[in-house]
């Protein structure tokens, strides 16, 4: 497969693009037919760099020369209807585009940054997937399954995802949300941005600039009957306590935070300043999740590992599963193919760490003990760490040991 380099070197640059509104309206084509997730327009010192990123990897799609520049990034400002001659600061509004394949509106988020060859612009396509209204579609094993599904039962309580970046923390949010019927609960969220509309939901955007930040929005939701209200995230100790007292006047909070482990999500809220006795009584549940690129299934084939790597994965392993199990267990690797694009991997795979905060946790919340104290005592009461999660999904040929090591 040829890197990115060598694409770039022999790529020749292309002259003036005549007509900048059909040129735009097909880079989005362009990017929803391949299914990315991301388009990237990047000035360079000698031309004009256009990008896209599909299943987390990047793809050139045009070398412009830089007198493209100017006109397309100002069609692009004008579809997002922001400031045309502001490009000192950076600016973020979104377009929607009628894609006549699929005969319905997408919305793509746009981002604009100063650059020191002018003004970069990234676009993230919010075409959410119909399928992910289906929690196996998330790839949760068996025994994590069953513990969000039971959580979910709850009326109330605290629900974090914990993820560091590009973990796709909204996917599951939505999920989350969709397994609630909106006209039997009165669900809010406030967002920044509102990436997916779901019907029937009071979804709301922040606005700092006006003052309409996450905390001050919590204290006047709270006189809204809310049922489940979803923070975006949790950034500071304000919203973050606001969250947890709502979570304890019956009421159930989703959001996310940005951690990366379940056990730390605990840690960091007792380190912004929330009282431990408050978290104690007010969560339920953290998931802990990661990116993992997914095997192509048409291509794969059975690999040797190396005897060091074997030995650590079964010693994670022997933990959770039989011993005679793991010892039998055949890994697979790649073989570039067609159907995958000579890319060996098809989309992402899901991998995730379940913490349910029961009262074996609560004295070690209390004293504000570490993270890794609470992972050894979720442990022993069968918590699947996200490695661990990751090493049956190899074993399961969904993805490649490396890929599952690589979270070590």
């Amino acid at each position: 497969m040829i890197d990115n380099k060598e694409i770039l070197e022999w790529m020749p640059v292309q002259k003036t693009v005549w007509d900048v509104v059909e040129y735009v309206w097909t880079i989005f084509s362009r990017a929803l037919e391949r299914g990315a997730s991301d388009i990237h327009i990047e000035p360079t010192e000698f031309f004009l760099l256009v990008r896209f990123r599909q299943d987390w990897d990047f793809f050139i799609i045009d070398k412009l020369d830089r007198e493209n520049i100017s006109p397309i990034i100002t069609r692009l400002k004008v579809l997002s209807k922001v400031k045309i001659d502001e490009n000192k600061k950076p600016q973020d509004w979104k377009i929607v585009y009628y894609y006549s394949k699929e005969n319905k509106n997408i919305d793509i988020r746009v981002s604009t940054l100063p650059t020191a060859f002018w003004e970069k612009v990234v676009m993230r396509i919010l075409k959410p997937d119909a399928t992910l209204t289906c929690i196996e579609r998330l790839w949760f094993i068996d025994v994590n399954l069953e513990k969000v599904r039971e959580a979910l039962k709850s009326s109330y309580w605290i629900i974090l995802v914990a993820w560091p970046t590009w973990s796709w923390k909204s996917t599951t949010l939505f999920w989350v949300l969709k397994n609630y019927n909106p006209l039997e609960y009165n669900i809010s969220t406030l967002e920044d941005p509102i990436e997916y509309n779901i019907e029937y939901v009071n979804q709301s955007q922040v606005k700092p600039e006006i003052g309409f930040t996450f905390s001050t929005w919590l204290r006047s939701l709270v006189r809204q009957d809310p049922d489940i209200i979803m923070v975006w995230e949790i950034r500071d100790k304000e919203t973050a306590t606001l969250a947890v007292e709502a979570a304890l006047t019956w009421h159930l909070v989703l959001s996310t935070i940005h951690t990366n482990s379940a056990t730390a999500t605990v840690q960091r809220l007792i380190n912004m300043g929330v009282e431990t006795f408050l978290l104690a009584s007010a969560m339920r549940m953290v998931i802990s999740q990661r990116l993992l690129k997914k095997m192509c299934q048409n291509c794969k084939k059975p690999k040797d590992v190396n005897p060091e790597v074997l030995k650590k994965v079964r010693d994670f392993l022997y933990p959770i599963m039989d011993k005679a199990e793991v010892d039998n267990l055949v890994f697979y690797e790649w073989e570039w193919c067609e159907k995958c694009h000579n890319t060996w991997f098809k989309w992402r795979l899901w991998v995730h760490e379940v913490l349910i905060v029961w009262s074996y946790l609560e004295d070690l919340i209390l004293k504000k003990a570490s993270a890794n104290e609470m992972a050894e005592l979720a442990k022993k009461h069968w918590m699947v760490t996200i490695l661990q999660d990751a090493l049956i999904k190899a074993a399961m040929w969904l993805t490649t040991v490396d890929q599952a090591i690589q979270l070590i």
